[in-house]
């Protein structure tokens, strides 16, 4: 097995500092994902349509706000580097914004609520970009090393799913916690104002703790900023570096798979709740079962890229995913699952989202590092090192689970049917059945699409070493 060089390792301190970062990013994104469409749906009243809309159209905002943060971080130049000017000053407006969005003013008309969940959901947005476009970007820069730069990214994600799942676990356990004798707790109104409050106070705090924990380390990895060019020279230099191959494939990929999980989570309060029937206490359970799982993915990401290659690594665990997250909705519907009540249930279920968790938190650990060597394999073509911009559109595509993935959420819902303000046990079967066909079908679709597109990827290690040393003869004197 072949080590880390010295020089190209990074000490667990400052992984521990990079992964804190993200639990900001988790909060946010669990948020959108799992409960935004449930909370102006069912607690406040929109139709599930008119939410999916109005989160998708904030993409649109994303599609120019993402590559412009992207930019500017590239070329900025202070004391601090490229990157954490940007940290630093994210921390406030992440806050703000994201404590107004579970904030909607009372006793005021559709359209106006319609306007203020636009207004905040492409605020919190466009803040969380400002951060996790420059930290993203950090990663390439700490080491050019083909495997620790999937181990970095592995304390990413395990932070980042700990910040959404921990919230997830203190939404269900605490903030949304149902009234005695109450059926389920996320139709309560009661509690949204604090879970986002609190949310906003964490997000700000963990946004400068990992700043200042990564700061030393990256200055002493300073990479030269990109030189300002003029607007037409920008847009050349821009159309270039987008053309990249390996990139395009892994924002299709990245698309169409963060797209799934999107819908994935923002139906799960729908499908845990009315259609496997789960109580109040499984849901806080549910929740430490998909964390365990990312644990569990942290641990065999880099060990399955180092044996099958980062490239068919992230697609078996792609196609894994969503296949083991879909059988128990095929068996169920064909009448050879054990329905609600039975002991054997719920537990039979809670292991396929453990692997479902596992495999496909794995596949976006290994996709992200592979993100990263697009950075050398560009800089080679175009002699420009453009981390911030790469990663512009890896978040960008990380988005579309909170915009697409809400957007097919309230198409699906509208599709089969699903009644407003419904209590579990009362929606049809029929209904029910509809909606987990139509669960499904996308579900493991989308995965398989994703994961054809993952195996196209165009290089692997030997590729990208020879690449590293090509570039470091170039730049001897």
């Amino acid at each position: 097995m072949t080590t880390t060089p010295a020089h190209d390792r990074v000490p667990f301190r400052v992984k521990f500092a990079y992964g804190i970062g993200a639990i900001a990013y988790g909060i946010k994104d669990n948020g959108f994902s799992t409960f935004l469409l449930l909370f102006y749906n069912q607690v406040i009243g929109l139709p599930p349509g008119t939410v999916g809309l109005v989160i998708a159209l904030a993409l649109l905002f994303d599609a120019f706000i993402d590559p412009l943060l992207g930019l500017l971080s590239d070329r900025t130049n202070t004391r601090l580097g490229r990157r954490h000017p940007w940290l630093y000053a994210s921390a406030i407006p992440i806050a703000i914004s994201w404590a107004l969005l579970w904030h909607p003013p009372a006793n005021v008309s559709e359209p106006v609520l319609i306007v203020w969940l636009l207004a905040t959901a492409v605020a919190t947005r466009a803040a969380i970009s400002s951060n996790e476009v420059p930290s993203y970007a950090l990663a390439p820069e700490m080491t050019r090393d083909y495997h620790e730069r999937t181990s970095v990214f592995a304390y990413r994600y395990v932070f980042g799913w700990l910040g959404g799942l921990g919230f997830l676990m203190l939404a269900f356990g605490y903030f949304l916690k149902p009234p005695h004798g109450a059926q389920t707790g996320p139709l309560a109104l009661v509690g949204y104002g604090n879970y986002g409050s609190w949310g906003a106070i964490l997000m700000a705090v963990c946004v400068i703790a990992s700043a200042l924990g990564t700061q030393k380390f990256a200055l002493r990895h300073k990479a030269t900023p990109v030189p300002h060019y003029g607007v037409a020279e920008m847009v050349r230099g821009l159309r270039q570096t987008l053309a990249n191959r390996g990139f395009l494939i892994l924002m299709a990929a990245g698309m169409i798979s963060y797209t799934a999980q999107g819908i994935s989570f923002s139906l799960s309060n729908y499908l845990l709740g009315f259609f496997w029937q789960l109580k109040p206490a499984q849901f806080l359970t549910y929740s430490m079962i998909l964390f365990c799982g990312v644990i569990a993915s942290a641990i065999i990401a880099a060990p399955l890229s180092r044996r099958l290659g980062k490239r068919s690594a992230a697609a078996w665990c792609a196609f894994l995913g969503c296949s083991i997250q879909t059988l128990p909705y095929w068996l169920r519907l064909i009448g050879v699952y054990p329905l609600p009540g039975d002991p054997l249930a719920v537990p039979l279920f809670f292991s396929t989202v453990f692997f479902n968790s596992t495999f496909g938190v794995a596949s976006f650990i290994i996709t992200a590092s592979m993100m990263s060597d697009v950075v050398e394999d560009s800089e080679e073509t175009t002699g420009r090192r453009e981390e911030g911009l790469f990663f512009a559109g890896a978040l960008f595509m990380q988005k579309c689970s909170g915009g697409l993935g809400i957007l097919g959420t309230g198409i699906v819902l509208s599709i089969a049917a699903f009644p407003a303000k419904a209590v579990p046990g009362t929606v049809p079967q029929p209904v029910l059945d509809n909606l987990a066909l139509l669960y499904a079908s996308l579900y493991l679709g989308l995965g398989a699409i994703a994961a054809f597109l993952l195996t196209r990827f165009p290089f692997g290690k030997e590729e990208h070493e020879a690449r590293l040393a090509r570039l470091a003869a170039a730049s001897q004197p």
